[in-house]
């Protein structure tokens, strides 16, 4: 019994999250596909793209993620007038490698424009905007066949390309390679295949593994990839492997039975794919870059829809250390979610629209909030679901739902809040009613409601950490 008085007087303090919150407005630029963001040693953030004449390379730069949607571009090369490298100039990924600037691309001929084949050009000069860029040539494989997006990463000090290519005798577009480099342009010894696309998800439309991208962590190598036609299909695909494996293995790799990243009506936000992954301007959260459509149904082939814009989010990491994307959320600012101060590993969520804390949040989106405007007055909050855009977390008799805004007053106040920092941690937050001053959203047997707070352990009980 003195045990548990303890306890209830003096409540264990959560330590501040090693990823706090981070939000974004998407879109980041428009009419940007296939989006590559590298975040140098110099503080600048390098963002390069797919534009939709697919006739040039642009670099832009900016010292935070935000500032590259305003930043001015900069074309770095342009498209021979002849010959190879002259047409379909696709997804550029710009690189740092031993001191110097690594632009990997894909491009076709002018005598045929589907020969598609990758290149390298290499900068040098500390900025690459206006470095000087010299063509390094064609990376060969094991096919003079249709290849694309290479990306680079390294693995325990071994350098790697993965790149997405048609097998000559197989009957699908391209499937997922990797293999060791000699150099930033030279791959050396026989590329392993990693990936077909088989599951009904990868073969809507075209039968398609492209775009790999690799985020490492906890001793184990996620390789994102899309699949499908580049339409409202597109998506995402996972392949894992642990670090310590023979990655030129594919025993080593496991494949997602299901996308890991999709179209989501909700949000209007379809075919997200050809991503990379960037960090936070503070080190501490993984960003998920990425391009999508703000509409479904496209006229003519999706090639030529000019309308892919690129937009970016947080990562999320699961308990079993595997990746989170959740859902392409919604234009404007990016949710984030809020874990309880006394018990950090459970978050605020909506389940049966009961807002409730909960560990183990798979369902990424239901414990995603915009922190947005509030409803009823400046100075204030309201809390928007992610995956329900115009449901807000309101109070009814005290108790804490999401329910969609009808527009009355009553609504409005009932879903306001004033944020307040944290009641047992400044470094925290806690959210105090609008229309009953004093009542603050804590959580009572892990569900939510709004009251007074007056102990320790009601102070604790209405304070989050935002992530």
């Amino acid at each position: 019994m003195a045990f548990a008085t303890c306890l209830a007087s003096a409540p264990a303090q959560a330590a501040v999250p090693d990823s706090p919150a981070v939000t974004y407005t998407n879109p980041i630029a428009e009419k940007r596909a296939d989006p590559h963001i590298f975040k140098h040693t110099d503080g600048y953030y390098y963002f390069t793209a797919s534009v939709p004449e697919y006739d040039r390379i642009v670099l832009r730069r900016a010292t935070t993620i935000q500032g590259l949607k305003t930043a001015p571009e900069t074309t770095i090369w342009t498209k021979h007038a002849s010959g190879v490298m002259g047409a379909h100039i696709w997804a550029p990924e710009i690189h740092f490698i031993d001191g110097k600037w690594y632009v990997y691309f894909a491009a076709g001929a002018t005598e045929d424009i589907w020969a598609i084949r990758m290149y390298v050009l290499e900068g040098t000069g500390a900025n690459p905007l206006t470095a000087t860029w010299t063509e390094k040539g064609q990376i060969r494989t094991q096919w003079e066949s249709f290849s694309l997006d290479a990306t680079t990463f390294v693995v325990n000090g071994v350098r790697y390309l993965a790149w997405a290519q048609r097998d000559p005798s197989v009957n699908n577009n391209t499937d997922i390679y990797l293999a060791k480099m000699a150099n930033p342009w030279t791959i050396t010894g026989t590329p392993v295949m990693l990936s077909r696309p088989t599951y009904s998800w990868e073969t809507v439309g075209y039968k398609v593994n492209e775009g790999p991208a690799v985020i490492q962590r906890g001793g184990k190598v996620f390789m994102t990839y899309s699949a499908s036609a580049t339409d409202a299909n597109y998506c995402l695909g996972m392949l894992t492997a642990s670090a310590s494996a023979d990655l030129l293995s594919q025993a080593s790799w496991s494949k997602s039975a299901t996308p890991v990243f999709t179209s989501s009506a909700a949000t209007s936000q379809y075919g997200p794919g050809h991503n990379s992954f960037t960090v936070s301007e503070d080190g501490k959260s993984d960003i998920l870059v990425y391009h999508d459509r703000s509409y479904k149904d496209i006229s003519g082939d999706p090639l030529y829809d000019p309308n892919r814009r690129t937009r970016v989010q947080k990562v999320y990491w699961n308990a079993d250390g595997t990746p989170n994307f959740g859902i392409p959320v919604a234009d404007g600012v990016t949710p984030q979610r809020f874990s309880s101060y006394n018990f950090p590993d459970r978050f605020v969520r909506h389940y049966d629209y009961r807002a409730r804390i909960e560990a183990n949040v798979t369902k990424l989106s239901d414990s995603q909030f915009r922190v947005v405007p509030g409803l009823a007055g400046s100075g204030t909050v309201s809390l928007e679901s992610a995956n329900f855009p115009g449901y807000y977390l309101r109070h009814e008799n005290f108790e804490v739902w999401l329910r969609k805004n009808d527009g009355s007053a009553q609504f409005a106040s009932d879903a306001t809040f004033r944020q307040r920092a944290g009641l047992a941690d400044p470094a925290g937050v806690s959210y105090e009613s609008y229309n009953y001053p004093g009542r603050y959203v804590r959580h009572w047997e892990y569900l939510l409601h709004v009251q007074a707070v007056s102990t320790a352990t009601d102070r604790a009980d209405a304070t989050f950490y935002t992530q």
